[in-house]
């Protein structure tokens, strides 16, 4: 089905630019809420580490205080953010912008063919089932119903191999937790109860009789949101029985911080367990011979052990496993290994190239591999002897993604995206090469218009660093110089590859500048980016994003004072940080759900995991290099410091909000002039997913609208 493009000139909209921020009077820094002081002070390696606002570590459900000074500070917040001058348009604006039919890539099963349709606006996006490619869409799951503020989210969803039932996760307020359910297609309705107390599970069809899923010991009363992870483990879940019945898979009671996830290959002959120990992708992988089970039970073989590398289970063509891996090949390679053999051994099948895959999957009779082409998506297809099979054409600088599919059926389906351009889900024929559009949004602005580009920058030390720069086309080529709204992340092997965004959308048709860094701490080129830019060498993240601003300013893209950044969660502890080390190159910065604790992140949740990025705040050596760049900890008193806009939300169980809370309190206390230092904390909303597309919009017009003032971004003036 291919939706009609409405293109809407740019030109009527009215603006104005202005080089800097004209500061109003009324939109300096509001007096602050009091936050109360406790003594807390330790001696950490020889030196007094005070923490005075510890108390705001609690959870607000627990803590009458907390959720006090949480209601105290929004309330600054909401009056500061009522008078900016842009609020209004930003909201309108987004909100038009968005307003576009959306799909996910379809999955198949049996002759049912599953997506998520949103016809623009919708909070939620409803699950649709289609009984062939031509059939009528069945509305099967509609989770806008399921609550009052629409942040109740169907998260991860998977049909069984004849698509006769449907297993899916639900996202209550943002947690991380999920609740699993599994429906009869046919008739819509739930089959058995609810499982619980799941966390980072895949969703894995055992034939049709059953799941294998990952779950975590049900917390103690009142630590749901803020107690570690320990102990997580594999369960078999039979279809129609109580969740007490569920069957121990897999699990290590001698090491708790291991954590497991299972998969199962197409043809449900083996189950796939992959287990790590933090963030980094080292794993040990398991596999389990399931037509072997009424013999030998869950019985584990080890595949991999050690935890040296990276191992990603990409499917099985019968007992041939097809692996892909950076063990010898810093930017990965595909090997096989046959499970039947007598002696299983590693055999190579696509060797390393020069740049690093980010994808794979087997379809048909062809491996499909997404390699990372400078940031942006290049596909090639292999045949299952590892000969070359050509190049999927895309259109442009963008993003692949999707290529579900199953070995010996030669169709396909994927999503291209860019910066100007929202997904459209495409149709492939592997085996005629025959391309089709299954959905394509139908637009209210006109993306070409828009000029992407990519531009290459020198680092501090010299290395040579992407950055991708979107623009009004008229503007760019007036070479006019434009507020800028600079993003970045830097962390975790996380790749910033192009994708759309509404709001920053918004904030190019008003006449800015959207620019993303491809600083290191990423895996856009492999092993080395990534290694380059964490534990010891955490520096060179904020040395890269810093020169990237340097760069903008120095090239007449961006004029002096008109640079605001923003990032989320790692690239929230990225803003934190550069902002205390050159607080005179920002104008402006939105510090989104970050980490800014960096000698205690590993005392909640998911933070333990984060050492491999971080290293141990336990370890003197570790601790040194955390105490020279915590945001929290190096806050420069009385001087003068860009607009801060913090903004997290009251269930975050991935990144405490208590980060943000004490970051923010002790901004307010430092006398940093006459710039605000605001937080915004959205109630029942987590770390970002699941998040209601009414409160996304509002929190994005708010950070557009906070970062654009202070840029200088003016409209109708």
């Amino acid at each position: 089905m291919r939706l009609r493009l409405l293109a809407v000139s740019l030109l009527s909209v009215p603006f104005a630019l202005l080089s800097a921020p004209a500061i109003a009077g009324s939109m300096t820094a509001p007096q602050y809420p009091e936050t109360r002081r406790g003594d807390v002070v330790e001696t950490l390696f020889g030196e007094a580490i005070a923490d005075p606002y510890r108390w705001l570590e609690d959870d607000v459900r627990n803590n009458p205080e907390v959720a006090d000074w949480v209601e105290r500070q929004n309330a600054v917040t909401d009056a500061y953010l009522a008078q900016l001058p842009m609020r209004d348009w930003f909201r309108q604006r987004i909100g038009e912008v968005f307003d576009f039919a959306r799909y996910s890539v379809p999955v198949r099963a049996g002759n049912r063919y599953f997506y998520t349709h949103n016809t623009g606006l919708q909070n939620q996006s409803p699950l649709y089932v289609r009984e062939g490619l031509a059939g009528e869409p069945r509305l099967l799951i509609d989770p806008n119903g399921w609550a009052a503020d629409g942040a109740t989210a169907l998260d991860a969803w998977a049909p069984s191999p004849d698509g006769s039932k449907l297993l899916y996760s639900v996202q209550d307020g943002g947690s991380d937790w999920r609740i699993l359910r599994v429906l009869d297609v046919a008739t819509g309705a739930q089959i058995g109860g609810d499982v619980r107390w799941a966390k980072f599970t895949g969703l894995a069809w055992v034939g049709e009789e059953g799941f294998l899923y990952s779950r975590f010991p049900e917390p103690e009363a009142g630590q749901d949101f803020q107690a570690l992870n320990f102990n997580q483990a594999v369960y078999f879940h039979r279809i129609g029985t109580d969740q007490a019945a569920d069957e121990l898979v897999f699990a290590t009671p001698d090491h708790p911080e291991r954590n497991h996830t299972a998969g199962v290959t197409h043809g449900s002959r083996w189950a796939i367990i992959t287990s790590s120990i933090g963030t980094d992708a080292r794993y040990e992988v398991h596999a389990i011979d399931l037509a072997a089970r009424a013999e030998r039970g869950w019985q584990a073989r080890p595949l991999v052990t050690g935890f040296d590398n990276m191992w990603g289970v990409i499917d099985a063509v019968g007992a041939r496993l097809f692996v892909m891996t950076n063990k010898d090949a810093p930017l990965y390679r595909v090997l096989t290994i046959d499970l039947d053999a007598a002696d299983p051994q590693w055999t190579p099948l696509v060797a390393e190239m020069d740049q690093p895959i980010d994808g794979a999957s087997l379809v048909g009779d062809r491996l499909v591999l997404t390699y990372l082409r400078d940031a942006s998506s290049a596909v090639r297809m292999f045949a299952l002897d590892g000969t070359p099979a050509g190049e999927i054409a895309l259109a442009g600088i963008g993003s692949a993604g999707g290529f579900t599919g199953e070995p010996g059926n030669p169709e396909t389906f994927y999503s291209f995206t860019s910066y100007n351009r929202p997904p459209t889900i495409y149709r492939l024929d592997l085996a005629s090469g025959e391309r089709s559009v299954f959905a394509e949004p139908q637009l209210a602005f006109d993306p070409d218009s828009l000029l992407v580009e990519q531009r290459f920058y020198t680092s501090k030390d010299g290395t040579r660093v992407p950055m991708f720069i979107m623009r009004r086309r008229d503007l760019a080529e007036a070479g006019a110089a434009l507020p800028t709204l600079l993003y970045g992340y830097g962390g975790f092997d996380v790749s910033l590859t192009p994708g759309f965004s509404a709001s920053r959308i918004a904030w190019v048709e008003a006449g800015g500048a959207y620019v993303v860094a491809n600083i290191r701490g990423g895996g856009e080129y492999g092993k080395a980016w990534h290694d380059g830019g964490r534990r010891a060498n955490k520096q060179n993240v904020f040395d890269d994003f810093i020169a990237a601003g340097e760069f903008l300013i120095a090239e007449g893209i961006t004029p002096a004072g008109g640079l605001a950044i923003q990032g989320g969660s790692n690239g929230g502890l990225l803003v934190g940080a550069v902002i205390n080390q050159r607080p005179d190159l920002f104008a402006a910065g939105n510090a989104q759900v970050g980490v800014m604790d960096m000698l205690r992140f590993d005392r909640w949740t998911a933070g333990r995991y984060w050492v491999d990025d971080y290293g141990y705040p336990e370890r003197e050596e570790d601790w040194r290099i955390l105490r020279a760049y915590s945001p929290l900890h190096n806050i420069s008193p009385g001087v003068d410091y860009p607009a801060i806009l913090v903004t997290t939300a009251d269930t975050d169980d991935r990144v405490v909000p208590g980060h943000s809370f004490k970051y923010t309190a002790a901004l307010q206390a430092a006398g940093l002039g006459e710039r605000p230092q605001l937080i915004r904390v959205e109630t029942r909303a987590g770390h970002g997913s699941g998040k209601p597309t009414d409160k996304a919009i509002a929190e994005a017009a708010d950070a557009m609208a906070f970062l654009g003032y202070w840029a200088g971004l003016r409209m109708g003036e």
